[in-house]
């Protein structure tokens, strides 16, 4: 299976799961909450903040042509309206070492974290939340959009309003039906506040979504839930991502199939018997990444994968998880779909949120003392990445 020119090969991060020391946001106050579902505090990440030029050189060593990260909302304004020059200055420094090593950055503005004066207001439900959050889509892409070719406005808005207000188990930390609605809809509506923020101030950056997708599917027919879920989740987002306002491209992230049980406390269904999971008990079937991409493709926009990954102690599980998607891709591609890149969660092993340090989603480790360790998966991901093709390859055709 040969992918087509020009395919954008990369992996992801976020800057609160990496950095260290985001100590102003309302996650840091959600991992220090012992009543909250936090299981450890981010600390000190995996120290990016400070090593970022050796872990763009090592990921360019690795064959990666593209690299995802976020910017730290709470670091750029540590106060309403007030910016730092300081986090700008080194965000410039941490965008122009990606450049340099001929990596093409996806910059996401928003990935999960709040600052901490934004939560206190209301956060997303607050009744100018939107504007607030374009005026920071403003100033980054004035001060930054030179080094941002491909910028993602949002990342799994659904799932920002889905564990934050429904299932309690991201901040706010609430489960309220009504909320949880209400808050999807003010991200979506964020959305298209920052796209025409960054089209003003950057109009050169390509502007994006990124919307994380599970395959949905109902334990009993007719579950009126399940429509609900389906449109919270999947239909509110790409039904409406028309006109101007909806971007230039779509960021597809894809990890599981989903049993949807209104009955559920958990809204959700455990998986089949024998069906295999990863560390965070997930389902893996991958041909629901081509399946998702056929109904990301209905939005008529060029589709990334800017995230899809397992959680695994064991990398020859790794490994196959990610030849099987990327033949998911490749399929998907054969038949029609416009995808024009991968990027593998994650780039490292990292801080994943409510779950603390123990999942491993990395193509390579980091130890307590900080230093990266590549992972055989992050080889084969490089074998991938430099030749297009899937299928395995003598080293004398390796380049």
């Amino acid at each position: 299976m040969t992918f087509p020119d020009g395919f954008l090969w990369g992996a992801a991060t976020s800057a609160h799961q990496v950095e260290g020391g985001n100590t102003n946001n309302d996650w840091w106050d959600f991992e220090q909450d012992p009543t909250s579902a936090a299981r450890s505090s981010s600390g000190d990440g995996i120290d990016h903040f400070h090593r970022y030029p050796d872990d763009f050189a090592l990921l360019r060593s690795l064959g990666h042509n593209a690299h995802r990260l976020s910017l730290e909302w709470s670091r750029i304004e540590p106060a309403p309206g007030q910016f730092s020059r300081a986090a700008i200055a080194h965000y410039r420094r941490v965008l122009t070492a990606l450049a340099d090593t001929g990596m093409t950055a996806f910059v996401t503005l928003h990935h999960f974290t709040n600052p901490r004066w934004f939560a206190a207001r209301g956060s997303w439900l607050a009744p100018d939340a939107t504007e607030v959050f374009a005026r920071y889509c403003t100033r980054v892409a004035a001060e930054l959009g030179d080094l941002m070719p491909f910028v993602c406005t949002i990342n799994e808005p659904q799932m920002i309003a889905l564990h934050g207000y429904l299932e309690g188990y991201h901040p706010p930390g609430i489960a309220n039906p009504v909320r949880w609605k209400h808050a999807g809809a003010a991200l979506l509506d964020a959305h298209f506040a920052a796209v025409r923020a960054v089209r003003a101030a950057a109009p050169s950056s390509q502007i994006g979504l990124a919307v994380q997708l599970p395959l949905l599917a109902p334990v009993r027919t007719g579950d009126p839930f399940f429509d609900t879920m389906r449109h919270e989740i999947v239909d509110r987002y790409l039904d409406n991502l028309t006109g101007p306002d909806a971007g230039d491209w779509l960021g597809v992230q894809y990890y599981r199939k989903q049993w949807v049980d209104g009955a559920s406390p958990t809204f959700f269904a455990p998986p089949r018997a024998g069906t295999p999971l990863t560390q965070m008990g997930w389902a893996v079937y991958p041909d629901g990444l081509r399946e998702i991409l056929h109904r990301a493709a209905r939005t008529g926009l060029p589709l990334y994968v800017t995230e899809n990954g397992i959680a695994t102690e064991d990398d020859t599980e790794r490994e196959q998880y990610l030849t099987d998607h990327l033949t998911a891709v490749s399929r998907a591609i054969d038949q029609g779909v416009d995808v024009r890149g991968y990027l593998h969660w994650s780039a490292f092993d990292n801080f994943e949120w409510s779950e603390g340090y123990r999942p491993k989603f990395g193509l390579i480790a980091v130890a307590d003392d900080f230093t990266r360790h590549p992972k055989p998966s992050a080889h084969t991901f490089a074998r991938i990445a430099r030749t297009g093709r899937l299928d395995p390859l003598p080293p004398e055709e390796i380049s």
